[in-house]
């Protein structure tokens, strides 16, 4: 459910949907981290 919602802000250029910003949803669970990088194409990694 949240992945096509984050997705649609995302490639719309959202300022608070930043490739950063986006891992926080990986924190949360809400993405996973396949998601994250089908989303950005690039790899997740933790911080």
């Amino acid at each position: 459910m949240w992945y096509s919602t984050i997705k649609r802000f995302y490639d719309n250029g959202h300022p608070a949907y930043t490739h950063d910003n986006l891992k926080t949803f990986v924190v949360a669970k809400m993405i996973t981290a396949e998601q994250y990088k089908q989303i950005t194409n690039i790899d997740y990694v933790a911080a």
